[in-house]
């Protein structure tokens, strides 16, 4: 039996001979091959073999959300592996994932799993994640991390990532709102625990604790998609009743703007203020699908 730790050398060995081979061939087809092979796995790299993107644009990093991040990778592990390119001599830059690798660190990891990209291979890496993604067998978590590469890695925004692999762009952004849900959640959804109409419940949510709470009696309860819609309706207009704001009075000229503005957005909104003249205009949606057609209406008036 081979000693583990010769085991780890072979695998670096062979990643470093598929990197080496991928250079070296002219051949469009083989380094397709090889590129998909890296695309569609993940490699364990040592975090000290790995350095930061000196074009990074974000330089400043929230330690309290690190420490935090830090906690749960130690619980559950990295959920979402990190994006690296190869620079040679066993070192790697990060594309994607610096928050990740930082928090990997100050939980005391060795290594993070890694997707390892090859330089100037764009157009064939798009190719074989779109590829990918096709495949029967993945789970909503890997469909949203492979929608989440194809933006990060080609400079895609939800629109023309939608064009790329045929969904509609709410789809593509229903699955990408997956990777902001709690780590413990995203563990769910992958077991099969946890359905991806469940998860995408509770993806509107801001509170993480609530999240938490309502995926937990979920999945205790065994509650269908639409009870836990229901309650999520229900927690959210209970915390929203302990805000009280008075309503704007009901002169003609309000009447006028709220019926206007109800039959713009295809929904009845409300408008309310307090007594200092502060207030808010409400847009209710009662389903994603909903939510999303909203969406596209504010982004048409914005353009």
């Amino acid at each position: 039996m081979t000693p583990p730790n010769n085991k780890k050398k072979e695998l670096g060995k062979g990643l470093r001979a598929l990197l080496s081979n991928i250079e070296q061939t002219n051949n469009v087809e083989t380094k397709k091959e090889m590129v998909k092979t890296l695309t569609s796995t993940t490699s364990a790299i040592p975090v000290e073999e790995i350095e930061v993107n000196p074009f990074q644009p974000r330089i400043e990093f929230d330690n309290e959300a690190l420490m935090d991040l830090a906690k749960s990778i130690k619980v559950h592990g990295l959920i979402q592996p990190v994006t690296v390119r190869a620079m040679g001599d066993s070192k790697y830059q990060i594309i994607s994932g610096e928050r990740r690798w930082r928090a990997s660190k100050m939980a005391g990891l060795k290594e993070v799993p890694a997707y390892v990209r090859v330089a100037n291979d764009q157009e064939m890496l798009e190719m074989a994640l779109i590829e990918n993604i096709q495949r029967a067998d993945l789970n909503a978590i890997e469909i949203a991390i492979s929608y989440q590469r194809l933006m990060d890695e080609c400079a895609l925004t939800h629109e023309a990532l939608a064009d790329r692999v045929g969904k509609n762009r709410s789809t593509v952004t229903n699955y990408v709102r997956l990777l902001k849900l709690p780590p413990e959640i995203q563990t769910g959804i992958k077991s099969g625990e946890f359905s991806m109409g469940h998860a995408r419940s509770l993806a509107g949510i801001d509170d993480m604790v609530r999240q938490l709470h309502l995926y937990k009696k979920a999945v205790s309860d065994h509650l269908s998609v639409r009870q836990l819609e229901q309650l999520v309706k229900d927690s959210t207009n209970s915390k929203s009743g302990q805000e009280k704001i008075q309503e704007l009075p009901r002169d003609n000229e309000i009447n006028r703007i709220t019926k206007e503005l109800s039959k713009i957005m295809g929904v009845k909104i409300s408008i309310k203020r307090d007594a200092k003249g502060k207030g808010m205009v409400q847009i209710p949606f009662s389903s994603d699908v909903e939510f999303n057609s909203i969406y596209d209406l504010l982004k048409e008036l914005e353009d």
